[in-house]
Order: structure tokens, then C-alpha cells, then sequence
């Protein structure tokens, strides 16, 4: 009697898991989202994606294998991706394309993540030689990949047609669909659409509900600069792990050794159980410690900056940290240049021109100061005066030469600043243009401010921008994330921008949500 109540089990269980598999295999809707576009799937072209679809999700263990690797490298992906302006719905072409296998290798001879030909890597500026391989590289191959889809996207004005000749090339991809998608910003998807985009659609649709949801894995991928010439070996000993280890996570170089210039180099760091990768949140500064190293993350557009990553609890050594990708160096104790200089191994003249000091200014205790040349713009388009911040501390928060912004604005001196003044940081402000000031809430910074037209008269105060305050008549209401959602279809869901959403819930230039999180939302 027991032996077959437990036959019985069993084949109810035999029954059973295959209905709870398919249960939490996503279905594929008759339409969504693409980019700037709406995608709309005929039923055929349903069931053909949703073929490719359970595919993904038919072993598990395998699948988790992939989305593991997945939640490791995507942060990357999206980062470069929106650096030169690519919509991040592309990013899951890059599981498509290797599974994100650092030497994957084609049939063809494709390489890498992205999987470039050695032709079309150097027409995007990735080095491939003997002894780098950028196709291997998670941050350049992804520059490269986003460069070569925004090209491909001028011609067409269509992120379905910029997709397919990935894999077409341009000239193909033009053959192809000729110019009668140019500029549509809906398509139907059917039975004779190109099996390239069916099948990323497939792999967005399988991943696009995981990425915000933790799995059992409990690491991260950690990213610093490195100078050479040097070597893995030596590199292992600075960040603590295993030679093998960095081997395994930096392919790009061919034989351990990193020639003359500057390069990522990655190394996975075990993170606690309560890390929560999908949300960043501001934290105090680490306490020196030899035993980890750690990354720090900020929240909100201006509390993100100075972006400090790299080996964080040795901040105060050489080479061990960036600030906005640049390499730096925090001050230990309060000291002069000349001592500093000593310290960090470089000569105090160009200490003194890599952060724009003055010949009688010294170094402070806990500040951070440049090793490397500052850049012309920031990676952020405006910046709100504080109070008792300088033209010097504005400088050195976003990594910008002073001489441009205070070109970039028409201000030379510290006394014309004024709390709420809204600086450019990346454009020139117009001849005869006056700097709008906000109203600044002490208790709630007002972050990328989108100044309003001003005429050319003295500067005034202006009222908070639209995009950052709601009006009177607006209601507010309380949104709750859901798998799979995005800000931009949030804004389009109560008719606001994107930009509004991230004011009014202090939401940093990451543009990073997660499931369940709380959204403020004012609609008009």
C-alpha cells in the first residue's frame, strides 16, 4: 500500500514540475516596447519566438549559470551602451551573441563578448594584437559594439534595422529592408521578419524579468584602472586574489602581461548576504581595512559624484583607486604639495596642474586629488551651487579642468558664485546668457536641473524647473515596480518624462530601479 502511494507521488510530481516550469517561463505579448519603439507580434511570430523562449528556460541550472554571468557583466554593458547613446534594450544582444563568454569564438572567427571580426573591431577602435585582445574586454568591446549599432542607426532611424545588420553588416541590412522602415517608430513583427531580431526578442523577453532579481550568487565584478607596463602578477599581489583568478577575468591579455597605457582590469569580489545590487544607496566612507577591497556606491546625480572605485580601503596608496574614472588618490593627512607629491610618486608641478592648485595652497586630509589629466566636460550636463562650494571643489567633484568650467559658464571668480546657480558642465553657455538660479531645499537637493530659457539680463532668481518640481494642481501618487519595468515605461504609463520620475525620487544618473521599490509620481 505505502510502495504505491509513493509511485503515485512520484508520478503526480513527474506531472506537476513540468506545469510549474512553464508556468514560470515568460510569455511572449502581442506587443512591447523596443527601444523607442512598439514592436507588435502577429500570433505566428508569437508562437515561433516563444519556441526560442522555453528553449532558454528548458534547463534551468544552465539557465542560472547564464543569468549569474549575466548580472555580473550587465552593469558594465549598460554603462558603455548609454555612454554613447544606445538604448539599453540593446543590451541583451549581448547574450545573444556569446552568452557573455569572454573568448567565445564563432565559426566565422568572431571574438568576445560582442563578437567582432578583427576588421570590424579596429574600425571601432578596439585593439586586437599580440598581446590585447579589446574583444575580450567587457567595457571596450561593449564601447565598440555600442559605437558600431549608433552608426548603423544613422543611416536607418531604426533600432530594428541598426539590430539586424549586426549581423547582416550595413550593406546587407540595407538590401534588406531598403528605406521603408526609416524613421517608423512602430513595426509588425510576423512570420517573414527577420529571424535575427525574432531571436533577440526571445532573449530580451527571457531576461529582461531576471536582471532585477537576485540569484543564489553573491559576488560582483569589480573594475579598476591599471597603468602599464605591468603584469597580472603583480597586479594580484595590489588587489589580494589569486594570479589564476585574474587570468580567468582578464582575457584581453594574451600572455599576463599589460603593456604601456591605461586598461580596466576586472577581479570578482564576494559581497554580504544583504547586498542588494539592483539599488544604490549612499554609504558612509569605509574605515581603512587591509583584509577587502571594496567599491563605493553613491545615490542621486550629484551625491554620486565623485564616483570613487577601485580599491577603496586603500584609497590613500597610489594606484589603487579612480575618481570619475580617472586615476587618484586620497589624502591621508593634511600636508603640503611638495610631501604629497613625494608620496604618490609624482613630480609636485604635475600634482599641482592635474588639480589646479595654486602654489600656496596645501593638501587636505581626506580629500581626493588627481593623477591623472582632468577632462574638458563631465559626465553629467549641469551642477546646483551649494553653499561654501568653490569653483575649485566643483572642479574636482566631476573631474572637469577648472579653466572649463569656468569657460564654460563665463565666471572666473569664487565671489560671483551663488548657491542655486545652475553651471554647465558638458556645453558652453550662450554669449550674453546669465546663469539661472534655483530655490535649493536644504533637506532635498535639487539634482540636474534643467534651467529654464532666460533672457540676457543680471541674474535672478528663477523658480525650481518643471522637471523637478510638481505644480500645485498636480496629485501625487504612490508606484510600485514591477518585474520587467522601466522608467521610461513608468513616465509613458502617468504621462510624465523620465527625467521628472528621477527628481522627485532622488534617482541617480544609473537610471537604477528595482522590484518593489516605491515611486513618488506627481501627475499633472
Amino acid at each position: 500500500m505505502r510502495k504505491k502511494k509513493i509511485l503515485k507521488l512520484t508520478f503526480s510530481l513527474l506531472f506537476i514540475l513540468p506545469l510549474l516550469t512553464q508556468a514560470q517561463t515568460p510569455q511572449v505579448p502581442a506587443e512591447l516596447e523596443f527601444a523607442d519603439m512598439i514592436i507588435r507580434i502577429n500570433p505566428q511570430a508569437r508562437r515561433e519566438i516563444q519556441l526560442d523562449v522555453d528553449a532558454l528556460y528548458r534547463n534551468p541550472s544552465y539557465f542560472k549559470v547564464k543569468l549569474d554571468r549575466v548580472n555580473l557583466f550587465m552593469p558594465y554593458v549598460e554603462r558603455e551602451l548609454k555612454a554613447v547613446g544606445v538604448p539599453l534594450d540593446l543590451k541583451y544582444l549581448v547574450i545573444q551573441e556569446s552568452g557573455l563568454i569572454a573568448d567565445a569564438v564563432s565559426t566565422s572567427n568572431a571574438v568576445g563578448f560582442w563578437q567582432f571580426k578583427q576588421g570590424t573591431a579596429e574600425e571601432v577602435f578596439l585593439r586586437v594584437d599580440n598581446q590585447i585582445d579589446e574583444r575580450k574586454n567587457i567595457v571596450t568591446s561593449s564601447r565598440g559594439a555600442g559605437l558600431y549599432l549608433k552608426k548603423h542607426n544613422n543611416s536607418f532611424d531604426n533600432w530594428v534595422c541598426a539590430l539586424v545588420s549586426y549581423q547582416m553588416g550595413l550593406g546587407g541590412a540595407k538590401s534588406y529592408f531598403g528605406n521603408r522602415y526609416n524613421g517608423q517608430k512602430v513595426m509588425d513583427i510576423d512570420r517573414n521578419s527577420h529571424w535575427y531580431f525574432k531571436k533577440f526578442l526571445a532573449h530580451k523577453i527571457a531576461f529582461e524579468n531576471q536582471l532585477a532579481i537576485l540569484t543564489s550568487s553573491r559576488q560582483r565584478l569589480v573594475e579598476v584602472k591599471v597603468q602599464g607596463p605591468t603584469n597580472l602578477s603583480t597586479l594580484a599581489k595590489r588587489y589580494q586574489v589569486s594570479e589564476d583568478h585574474l587570468k580567468e577575468m582578464n582575457k584581453w591579455t594574451s600572455n599576463g602581461r599589460i603593456p604601456a597605457g591605461n586598461f580596466s582590469l576586472f577581479y570578482i569580489e564576494e559581497v554580504s548576504p544583504d547586498y542588494q545590487p539592483a539599488v544604490i544607496k549612499s554609504q558612509p566612507e569605509p574605515k581603512p581595512s587591509p583584509e577587502k577591497a571594496t567599491t563605493t556606491l553613491a545615490a542621486g546625480p550629484m551625491d554620486a559624484f565623485p564616483k570613487i572605485e577601485g580599491n577603496t580601503q586603500r584609497a590613500t596608496q597610489p594606484n589603487q583607486i579612480t575618481i570619475n574614472n580617472l586615476d587618484g588618490v586620497q589624502a591621508a593627512k593634511t600636508t603640503s604639495v611638495e610631501q604629497f607629491a613625494d608620496q604618490v610618486g609624482i613630480k609636485e608641478r604635475k600634482l599641482r596642474r592635474l588639480n589646479d592648485l595654486d602654489s600656496d595652497e596645501s593638501i587636505e586630509a581626506g580629500k581626493y586629488y588627481y593623477t591623472q589629466k582632468k577632462k574638458p566636460k563631465a559626465a553629467v550636463e549641469t551642477h546646483v551651487v551649494q553653499a561654501g562650494e568653490t569653483l575649485w571643489s566643483i572642479s574636482q567633484k566631476y573631474g572637469i579642468k577648472l579653466s572649463s568650467l569656468k569657460a564654460k559658464n563665463r565666471i572666473r571668480k569664487d565671489r560671483d558664485l551663488k548657491a542655486g546657480m545652475v553651471l554647465n558642465l558638458q556645453d558652453h553657455r550662450k554669449r550674453g546668457e546669465d546663469i539661472p538660479i534655483v530655490k535649493i531645499n536644504q533637506t532635498q537637493r535639487v539634482a540636474q536641473a534643467k534651467p529654464e530659457a532666460s533672457s540676457p539680463t543680471p541674474a535672478k532668481e528663477v523658480s525650481t524647473p518643471k522637471s523637478a518640481t510638481p505644480s500645485a494642481q498636480s496629485s501625487q501618487l504612490s508606484h510600485t515596480v514591477s518585474p520587467g519595468e522601466t522608467l521610461y515605461a513608468i513616465s509613458k504609463k502617468y504621462g510624465v518624462t523620465v527625467d521628472q520620475i528621477k527628481n522627485w525620487n532622488q534617482i541617480g544618473s544609473q537610471n537604477i530601479i528595482s522590484v518593489g521599490q516605491k515611486l513618488t509620481i506627481f501627475k499633472p
